[in-house]
């Protein structure tokens, strides 16, 4: 019993051209400006995410009230996306605090935040005080007026490792949840469960976050690893790969994110393209990382295209081909005609 969004998500995401470097609440209204532009006269308005950068920490760390001089007026600018046309979303580390916080919610032998005296605080989930903290917290951005929260890092900051390393064992270590009378995946429940109780109505994106048990309570997943506006070889390793390999899961679980399609000076027009192409036609979430600075005219024409087809729902069909043969299929079939994509081409 997936829990999914009333409407077809799409918009923006600023990530992918700032890596969360120089950020204002000016710059993110100005970027509000272009999607809902892009959007045109769309019923369905697109979503404008911040994410991370807009904290006074340089890892993300809280508390979200801790933000630093670019963002001044939270709720002031939730407010002022809407005015602009679009829905407000803002990214958050729910684990990790620069607050002064009782030892017993440590969650000890973890780096970031596991050492006592560390200058960050990594919360134990199975301790139900640390849930109580990550609600407020989580509540707290809810209150400023975002619509949408992307929870972020996790399951790295449970663990210690990305999914990748995990191999024979999720974490390596000989560290453990304060709670044992319970397994990993039933804390790893609770702290989702209380992230959902804390958003109220707002939707939410789980990142670096376990996908079958973050089912039913997350309106969206982050499908893979990211993408990037710097290098298309790892767009096409991370997100076209998940997207091909994943897609059943869109609809089922939850709406399946393969993660934005940045729009930079580094990453070739027609790549570009044709990944904004699939991911609009696959009918799953659809978000640009989009630098202003090279939105041209043929930009402008190519993000249009993808969010007129993202804004409205479509019927499910597009399908890889050639699965077996490669990680990154390039013929994919569409309800009426086949659809061939070259994502190992140079831009002349």
């Amino acid at each position: 019993q997936p829990r999914l969004p009333a409407q077809p998500v799409y918009g923006g995401n600023n990530w992918y051209y700032t890596y969360g470097q120089n950020l204002t609440a000016t710059a993110l209204l100005r970027d509000s400006e272009l999607m809902a532009e892009l959007a045109g006269a769309e019923n369905n308005r697109p979503w404008m995410v911040l994410d991370m950068g807009y904290e006074a920490d340089r890892q993300g760390a809280g508390p979200a009230a801790h933000t630093n001089s670019g963002f001044p007026d939270m709720p002031a600018l939730a407010a002022g996306m809407k005015q602009r046309g679009v829905r407000p979303g803002i990214w958050r580390r729910p684990l990790l605090t620069t607050e002064k916080l009782p030892e017993s919610l440590r969650l000890k032998g973890k780096s970031p935040g596991g050492e006592p005296g560390s200058e960050y605080f990594l919360l134990d989930p199975s301790v139900p005080d640390s849930l109580v903290y990550v609600e407020r917290e989580i509540r707290t951005l809810r209150d400023w007026g975002f619509e949408m929260i992307k929870h972020d890092y996790s399951t790295y900051d449970l663990f210690a490792r990305w999914g990748f390393q995990m191999t024979e064992d999720l974490s390596g270590s000989a560290s453990h949840f304060a709670d044992r009378s319970r397994t990993t995946a039933e804390i790893v429940l609770a702290l989702y469960t209380a992230i959902r109780h804390a958003a109220g109505d707002a939707l939410l994106i789980g990142c670096n976050t376990i996908g079958h048990l973050g089912a039913g309570l997350f309106e969206l997943q982050r499908i893979g690893d990211d993408t990037s506006g710097r290098e298309w070889p790892r767009t096409r390793k991370m997100g076209l790969n998940a997207l091909a390999f994943r897609l059943p899961q869109h609809g089922t679980f939850f709406a399946a994110d393969a993660d934005c399609v940045p729009v930079t000076a580094a990453i070739p027009p027609r790549l570009t393209e044709q990944w904004l192409d699939v991911v609009s036609r696959s009918g799953t979430p659809l978000f640009v990382s989009a630098d202003p600075a090279v939105v041209g005219t043929r930009e402008r024409a190519a993000i249009r295209a993808a969010f007129a087809r993202s804004a409205r729902t479509q019927a499910p069909g597009l399908e890889p081909l050639d699965w077996m043969e490669t990680t990154a299929p390039q013929r994919w079939r569409a309800a009426d005609r086949t659809l061939v994509y070259n994502w190992y081409g140079v831009e002349i």
